[in-house]
């Protein structure tokens, strides 16, 4: 299966998303291939950084559209950037499914529904892949109702499902991705953990 990790913003936290993902693919034995298709390259920077220091499992991350095909036996992720359109629109025609995360803001609700027409235009009505949108870098002050509000205008959009948990705005995102580690790997018992272990499960139940 080709999941492709994207939104049009920049900072929705798609490369983050992307790699703890795969990790605990790989950690589940799953067989998976990782693609950085954002000129950003940020994914290839932190998988450098995991092999430099030698964790396991290894996690390859190509940056090489012509090697993406679909198989069986893997699953591949796939993270994409508006800077190559090309590559995006590529990506986005032969992928299974997307999934797009959010930042409880409205100018990210904006994008997500420029990012579905984008979609809807490249692949038609009939060619849709499936898209599940989630609520990411949520608050975690229960006052705040940012994050409520954007999960209520996701559920409104066409052609887009709302996956029912969220991940939240914590330091461990931050500190295990500039460390190579996903963050189950840092902190095995944090709050982090429990959501990306969650979060994993039920997109690979």
């Amino acid at each position: 299966m080709i999941t492709v990790i994207g939104n049009l913003k920049g900072g929705t936290g798609k490369s983050t998303v992307t790699f703890n993902l795969a990790v605990w693919l790989a950690l589940n034995d799953h067989k998976v291939k990782v693609f950085d298709l954002d000129p950003q390259a940020t994914l290839s920077d932190v998988g450098d950084i995991r092999e430099e220091d030698e964790y396991e499992p290894v996690i390859s991350i190509s940056r090489s559209f012509d090697k993406l095909k679909k198989t069986k036996q893997e699953q591949i992720l796939v993270d994409i950037g508006t800077a190559d359109t090309d590559a995006m629109k590529k990506a986005i025609e032969i992928t299974d499914r997307i999934i797009v995360p959010v930042p409880p803001s409205q100018a990210d609700i904006w994008s997500t529904q420029r990012f579905i027409k984008m979609v809807l235009d490249i692949c038609g009505k009939k060619n849709m892949p499936q898209m599940l949108g989630f609520v990411n870098r949520a608050d975690t002050h229960i006052g705040v109702r940012e994050t409520g509000e954007a999960e209520d205008a996701l559920k409104m959009l066409p052609h887009i499902d709302l996956i029912d948990t969220r991940l939240y705005q914590r330091t461990t995102y931050r500190r295990s991705f500039s460390e190579g580690l996903a963050v189950f790997e840092l902190e095995p018992k944090g709050k982090a953990a429990a959501e990306v272990n969650k979060f994993a499960s039920m997109l690979y139940p």
